[in-house]
């Protein structure tokens, strides 16, 4: 558990009127449970509410207050506390459910185009997946992560693993740049579990490594991969596919994934859960960049791979009425089995990266995409394909937790 100050400002709102806005918030993490934001009591506007009865256990106690004409308690302001929670006594939370919370997250300069909105809880920070991605070696040829989630949904995704797994065969062979990183995918991992990387050295040579990898939980094999590390050279020829001619980033739709530090905007508002979504080809072009990266190259590499999995199957999806990704671990069953990656050129994630996914076949319980990922004046950085699978459960008759299911 960690309470402390949060980084960010933040606000609640009923309709269009704002019952709290601070800069000076309290965020309470516990692995495996959605954070909880603390507003200082000085911050809140306690006109739009009714006071209630007080509650307490095990040495907690608070003020209720509720919305009026309902029953249900839509915030609490702490006057007694744990030792472990004493720093947010004053401090009120808001029933989410209730009360819009949102963080404003300000973006790289916050310029007003630069300033989004993350509703809260959100899943996390990117400085979360920075932490998950900088992996730590324990022997010269196996590396561990940190695990994070928030409950909600704690598996592992499958670019995830292939980011971590850039960045332990950069950490391996230092000074060399990833040229190509394919992976399959075998099994659920758990997001609350620290997941191990064992490296398999299959050729060090003089200009090029290659090193299989294998991701396990426990022991237990969850992904494989095999990955090409490369001496930087000089051009003897030099040419690249163009960018998709598409809005810019401040030209497209931000969208709430719900992880501050990361910027994310949607070209033509295409992407969605919503199984009635208007249809339209099977393509998403969408900018995402990160903010306070560290140096490391291998880092904005492992970035750029983690969100090579958010959307390809999402972009098979767009053409079909009726078929969304919120039907996903609930009534179809969905996820990604294998990507393959290629580098270009060298990265940064904390500027603006365009992915340009298009979904080419979608048969047989399958689907496939080939996707780029261009810089913001063009140049091509990276060429990915995803395989996925979009099928009906064959299991129809047996519960299944839709937090873990694929």
């Amino acid at each position: 558990m960690s309470l402390g100050p949060y980084r960010y400002s933040a606000r609640a709102s009923l309709g269009e009127r704002v019952v709290a806005e601070s800069a000076n918030c309290l965020c309470l993490e516990r692995l495996g449970e959605p954070p909880t934001l603390y507003f200082p009591r000085a911050d809140i506007d306690l006109s739009a509410f009714q006071p209630a009865a007080e509650v307490g256990d095990n040495g907690r106690a608070a003020d209720v207050w509720q919305l009026p004409g309902h029953a249900l308690t839509a915030l609490e302001i702490l006057t007694a506390t744990p030792a472990e929670l004493k720093q947010a006594l004053g401090h009120g939370r808001f029933d989410a459910e209730q009360v819009l919370v949102e963080v404003i997250d300000r973006g790289h300069d916050s310029e007003p185009h630069d300033v989004t909105y993350k509703r809260f809880p959100i899943w996390g920070d990117a400085s979360h997946l920075i932490d998950m991605l900088d992996l730590r070696q324990d022997q010269e040829l196996t590396f561990s992560s940190v695990a994070y989630t928030d409950g909600r949904r704690p598996v592992v995704e499958a670019s995830q693993m292939l980011g971590q797994a850039i960045v332990a065969a950069s950490r391996h062979s230092p000074g060399r740049r990833v040229v190509s990183a394919s992976m399959v995918f075998l099994g659920v991992a758990d997001a609350a579990k620290s997941l191990t990387f064992r490296l398999e050295v299959l050729s060090a040579g003089r200009t090029f490594d290659g090193l299989a990898v294998e991701v396990l939980e426990g022991g237990r094999r969850c992904a494989t991969g095999t990955i090409l590390l490369g001496a930087i050279s000089s051009d003897v020829i030099a040419h690249s596919v163009a960018a998709p001619d598409v809005a810019g980033p401040y030209e497209s739709e931000p969208f709430d994934m719900g992880v501050t530090g990361r910027d994310l905007r949607v070209v033509e508002a295409a992407y969605t859960s919503d199984p009635d979504a208007p249809l339209g080809p099977p393509v998403i072009d969408a900018w995402v960049r990160f903010r306070d990266v560290p140096k490391d190259p291998a880092v904005h590499a492992g970035l750029l791979a983690q969100f090579a999995g958010h959307m390809p199957i999402a972009a098979a999806l767009r053409p079909h009425a009726g078929v969304g990704q919120s039907q996903a671990h609930r009534t179809l069953s969905m996820g990604i089995n294998a990507i393959s990656l290629a580098f270009h050129r060298d990265v940064r994630a904390d500027k603006w990266m365009l992915y340009h996914h298009h979904s080419t076949s979608a048969t047989g319980g399958m689907t496939h995409a080939e996707c780029r990922v261009h810089a913001e004046d063009g140049m091509l950085l990276a060429s990915f394909t995803v395989d996925g699978m979009v099928r009906h459960f064959t299991d129809s008759g047996r519960d299944r937790d839709e937090r873990t299911a694929l």
